[in-house]
């Protein structure tokens, strides 16, 4: 049964929440699997990321590490990839916590351009790290992840380049004016 507030039109910040999160979980998982390209040298070029910085960004942490974690985890499982879903779940959740909390500091909330680049960037780190290390545990070696830097380097500004216009977009609507 639905949470409503005091004068029962609206539903609950709660269930707002968990609604907001499905939905830009969906987002996440939608944007990831319809467009999926491996990059030939590891790692799979897509614009689920760029669906996880715009969450953590417009919406908070909470939402960009839960639409991330779960959406491009759901990915992995349901693709060719499914070895790689426990640590997407971490190293995407690490990202939209990240990603989130930096957008969000000083009070900013998302709404300042120089603190979402930064927190792209290191959202994109954490992506290449975390990918590094899980793909070691995976293969046994340090050196078989270096050739997927490149790719998961061009994830990361592909994510960033997809991200900056949409939030951009988002915020002169007002649309999501949080």
């Amino acid at each position: 049964m639905a949470t409503y507030s005091k004068d029962q039109t609206k539903p609950s910040i709660r269930l707002r929440g968990l609604i907001l999160t499905g939905l830009l979980t969906a987002l996440v998982f939608v944007a990831t699997m319809s467009l999926h390209i491996p990059n030939g040298v590891g790692g799979v070029i897509h614009l689920g990321d760029g669906m996880l910085y715009l969450a953590a960004i417009v919406f908070g942490w909470k939402y960009g590490a839960a639409s991330g974690a779960i959406g491009m985890s759901l990915f992995n499982i349901l693709s060719p990839y499914a070895i790689w879903a426990p640590y997407t779940f971490v190293i995407k959740g690490l990202m939209g916590i990240v990603v989130g909390t930096i957008a969000w500091s000083g009070g900013h909330k998302g709404k300042n351009l120089q603190h979402n680049i930064i927190a792209m960037i290191a959202g994109g780190i954490i992506m290449i790290v975390g990918y590094y290390f899980a793909e070691w545990m995976i293969t046994g070696s340090p050196f078989a992840p270096m050739a997927s830097i490149i790719g998961n380097v061009l994830q990361a500004t592909g994510s960033t380049a997809v991200a900056i216009p949409l939030i951009t977009a988002l915020r002169r609507i007002k649309l999501f004016d949080v």
